[in-house]
């Protein structure tokens, strides 16, 4: 079942995909922007990623963002879904840096966004953003309804030095509440 936004679909990540994700799993302007660790990846190593994908697994779920007039341009997931208390943890990430500013990244956080609340009946929804990364954190608290709740100080080493992270989330009533202002899916 592929997840329908307005200009972005959400799908299967598939092994056609294994040329642009290598590439992209080795761009150091991508992942200057990404939390975590980040060592080379050679082909082989992506392609076995893909090969382990488990559309199955019901606690990490991790979808290729295809644009409808480009293609694939980026990756997006649910992860840690805790099913009791029913919330989840986010992320994003556009390989495809000519698809940045375009509205692309915003379809794509309202479609999970509705995924998650209105078919998966999740609760909640946290990210965690690296505090220099001032187009994300943009995105989801001016665009998307998310509010900042608190950050992790130098949670990051990176280029030399400690970063922190910036704690951004989301409620079903906080997205039901910022739908009805902004009618996002009927513009």
């Amino acid at each position: 079942m592929n997840i329908e936004g307005k200009v972005v679909t959400l799908r299967a990540i598939e092994m056609k995909d294994l040329d642009l994700l290598a590439e992209w799993s080795n761009s150091p302007e991508i992942w200057h922007h990404l939390g975590g660790w980040h060592f080379p990846y050679s082909k082989l190593s992506t392609e076995t990623y893909i090969r382990n994908i488990d559309n199955n697994n019901n606690e990490y779920q991790n979808f290729a963002i295809e644009a409808n007039d480009i293609g694939l341009i980026g990756t997006i997931s649910l992860s840690d879904i805790d099913w009791k208390n029913r919330d989840a943890y986010h992320g994003i990430m556009l390989g495809n840096i000519e698809t940045r500013g375009k509205g692309y990244a915003l379809d794509a956080a309202m479609t999970i966004m509705r995924f998650a609340f209105k078919e998966l009946g999740l609760n909640r929804l946290s990210a965690y953003i690296l505090g220099y990364n001032d187009r994300s954190i943009g995105l989801y608290t001016k665009k998307c309804g998310w509010e900042i709740e608190g950050k992790k100080l130098e949670s990051i080493y990176r280029n030399g030095k400690f970063h922190d992270q910036v704690l951004i989330g989301i409620t079903h009533k906080q997205y039901d509440s910022f739908m009805e202002k902004t009618n996002y899916w009927d513009i």
